[in-house]
C-alpha cells in the first residue's frame, strides 16, 4: 500500500506540533501544581498527561491522512503512553523523562543486531527517501546506532543530572536539532554511495 501524499506545512505540525505544545504548556504550567481526586500533581505531570492524547490524535491523524505509519511513529506512541502513563499513575515525572532513553535504546538494538545479520534494517525503511548503495547504507547504519546510542547516554545524563527545564529544552530542541545535524554532516557519505535511480531505470 503507497502511502499518500500529504501538504508538508500540514505534516509538519502534525509530527512537531505536540512537542512544541508540551514545551509551550510546560513554560506556563511549571510552577503550578493541580489537584485531582485528593492527589496533588506538578505542571510538568499535567502536562505530560495532555500530551498523550494530543500525540494520540496527531498520529492518528496522520495515518488517516497517509494511510501509512512508520514503526518509529508506532513505537514512540506506544512508549509515550507507557512511560507518560507511568508518570501520572506513580505520579513520578522521571518515567516520562526515561521515555527518551528506552526509544534510542530500542532503536540502536535494532539496528546492532541488523548489522550483527549482515543487513541494515534503515534500508527497508528509508530506502526511497535515501538512495543508496549497499556499502552505504551499512555504514549509515552503524553510524546512526551509535548516534541513537549516544542520545540515550546524553538524555540520561541531562535528566538526572539536571534541572527539568534544561531537560525539556534538550527534548524540545537539542534532539531534533541533533537528529538534522547528523544527517547533515552524512553529505560526503550520501554523496559518495548515491545512487541515480533515474540512470537505473533507463
Amino acid at each position: 500500500m503507497t502511502e499518500k501524499q500529504v501538504n508538508p506545512t500540514l505534516r509538519a505540525a502534525l509530527e512537531y506540533g505536540p512537542i512544541i505544545l508540551f514545551f509551550v504548556a510546560y513554560t506556563f504550567l511549571k510552577d503550578r501544581s493541580f489537584m485531582v481526586g485528593g492527589t496533588e500533581y506538578s505542571g510538568f505531570v499535567a502536562v505530560t498527561a495532555m500530551f498523550i492524547p494530543v500525540l494520540a490524535l496527531a498520529t492518528l491523524a496522520m495515518w488517516k491522512l497517509t494511510g501509512h505509519l512508520s514503526k518509529m511513529q508506532i513505537v514512540t506512541l506506544v512508549l509515550v503512553i507507557g512511560f507518560g502513563g507511568m508518570s501520572i499513575w506513580f505520579n513520578d515525572e522521571r518515567f516520562f523523562k526515561m521515555k527518551p532513553t528506552m526509544i534510542y535504546l530500542l532503536f540502536a538494538g535494532i539496528l546492532g543486531f541488523g548489522l550483527l545479520r549482515g543487513t541494515s534494517y534503515l534500508e527497508a525503511v528509508m530506502d526511497r527517501a535515501l538512495p543508496l548503495e549497499r556499502a552505504g547504507w551499512m555504514i549509515l547504519t552503524k553510524r546512526l546506532a551509535l548516534f541513537f546510542l549516544a542520545l540515550a547516554i546524553a538524555n540520561e545524563v541531562i535528566w538526572r543530572s539536571m534541572s527539568t527545564d534544561a531537560w525539556v529544552n534538550f527534548k524540545t530542541f537539542g534532539l531534533p536539532l541533533a537528529m538534522f545535524a547528523f544527517f547533515m554532516t552524512q553529505a560526503g557519505l550520501f554523496k559518495r554511495y548515491g545512487t541515480d535511480e533515474d540512470a537505473s531505470e533507463s
